[in-house]
């Protein structure tokens, strides 16, 4: 299985690290956070790391399986990236607005599909024989479907995996995903909410950096297993890196402990 490279200073560079203020955080998040800095939280990127590998090994296994992912994030931040990577990549994206019920009552959600590709059929045709008015309310309606809907147009039947930036924005579609038993890949801030999240990641879900990172780590990942052959679909075998997995877990917490030493760390209350 082959997955892109990544270190904890590609972390440290995007910013990855640093969560929101101290008195905005989740306490259920406590177990990430490495420790405090000028009144922010300071993410523990050595979790994070192997977090991340976890991570881009479910999307490898999700694409080597012919399955398909749906990225998530309308947030003003993320929702150009998400949008550009679930293009390139031909997946599946919401970008604009989680409508109520896009995969629990994916029934009517595909009525609306539909009726979007029939005005989009409509307002090319030659001989319409539609009045100017019309055209104009037909091209509104067309619009306002394709922000919703343009990103899952091609969406067959629920995603076999979701990725999520940002839970606090993205609450309906976690429950939606949550209640069809949907896999859940989600950037968690220190702010965030991991309660019923399968593949966490510790990270800001901010900066544009950090956003851009997570994006072609996971692009990267998806063209790899598009490209992969039998032979490189074997798992890993973790236990026989195990011994040198934990030696890379100790650099990488020397790494941090030196970048934010004791004396400016405070212990979380």
């Amino acid at each position: 299985m082959k997955i892109p490279n990544v270190t904890i200073q590609q972390l440290l560079e995007a910013g990855v690290h640093l969560g929101h203020k101290t008195l905005r955080w989740n306490p259920k998040m406590k177990k990430y956070i490495f420790g405090k800095r000028d009144s922010i939280h300071i993410i523990d990127l050595t979790q994070t790391l192997e977090l991340t590998k976890v991570a881009l090994q479910k999307v490898y296994e999700t694409i080597s399986n012919n399955g398909k992912i749906l990225f998530v994030s309308t947030k003003k931040q993320a929702s150009e990236a998400i949008a550009e990577v679930a293009k390139e990549t031909d997946q599946y994206f919401v970008n604009y607005r989680w409508l109520g019920g896009m995969l629990t009552n994916w029934g009517t959600i595909s009525n609306s599909i539909k009726k979007l590709k029939k005005l989009e059929i409509d307002l090319v045709a030659e001989n319409r024989g539609f009045t100017k008015k019309e055209l104009l309310k037909m091209s509104v309606k067309k619009d306002k479907l394709q922000r919703s809907l343009g990103g899952i147009a091609e969406m067959k039947k629920v995603p076999d995996l979701v990725f999520i930036i940002d839970t606090n924005y993205e609450s309906l579609a976690i429950q939606e995903s949550v209640k069809l038993g949907i896999p859940i890949i989600a950037i968690l801030d220190s702010n965030s909410n991991p309660d019923g999240i399968d593949f966490p990641i510790p990270g800001n879900d901010d900066a544009r950096r950090a956003i851009d990172l997570y994006c072609n780590l996971i692009k990267d990942t998806i063209n790899a297993a598009k490209k992969s052959t039998p032979k490189e679909d074997k798992k890993v075998d973790l236990k026989n890196d195990e011994k040198s997995s934990k030696t890379i877990q100790e650099l990488d917490r020397e790494k941090l402990e030196n970048k934010f030493s004791k004396d400016s760390k405070e212990t979380l209350n």
